[in-house]
């Protein structure tokens, strides 16, 4: 039996951001228009067909490379897939307030998930330890959504094995 139910997603990039540099292209038109200025039909139609090209790449690669997707069965960041029976432990959030040894959170330094060489721009990383024992870092902008949902997964996994 898989669990295909979505318990945490972010898409890592948003359709609609194609649309703004079209839609600034059309109130230059208007404002032209409206000032009885000269229009510049041609280079504002470059320019937004120019503009949301560059942004629809743009967009291919952050659902791709930076979407995040937690299933009852299967983690997913970026590119990369984690069946969530191989995950053993989910780390706490880091106390940046309190006195920690040096190494506390070794997990910080660990691999990050979806085959990418650091945790993305405006993504904080979880710290996980795997059933083999290493570290690796998952991450998202709602860390703590993720972070919540996959301690629940991963105990209720720990319970039902202990039954």
């Amino acid at each position: 039996m898989t669990d295909t139910t979505v318990l945490f997603a972010e898409p890592g990039a948003r359709w609609r951001a194609v649309s703004y540099g079209p839609i600034l292209c059309l109130a230059i038109l208007v404002l032209e228009l409206v000032t009885g200025s000269t229009v510049h039909w041609f280079a504002l139609l470059f320019c937004a067909a120019l503009i949301a090209g560059f942004v629809v790449l743009q967009v291919i690669a952050g659902k791709r490379h930076a979407g995040v997707q937690l299933t009852g069965t299967t983690l997913r960041e970026g590119t990369e897939s984690l069946p969530l029976s191989s995950i053993a432990e989910v780390f706490p959030e880091c106390d940046e307030e309190s006195w920690r040894d040096a190494g506390a959170n070794e997990w910080e330094s660990a691999r990050t998930l979806g085959e990418l060489t650091g945790v993305p721009r405006r993504r904080t990383g979880i710290g996980l330890r795997m059933a083999d024992g290493t570290l690796v870092q998952a991450w998202a902008k709602d860390h703590k959504a993720l972070r919540a949902a996959l301690t629940e997964v991963v105990n209720r996994k720990e319970d039902g094995a202990d039954h």
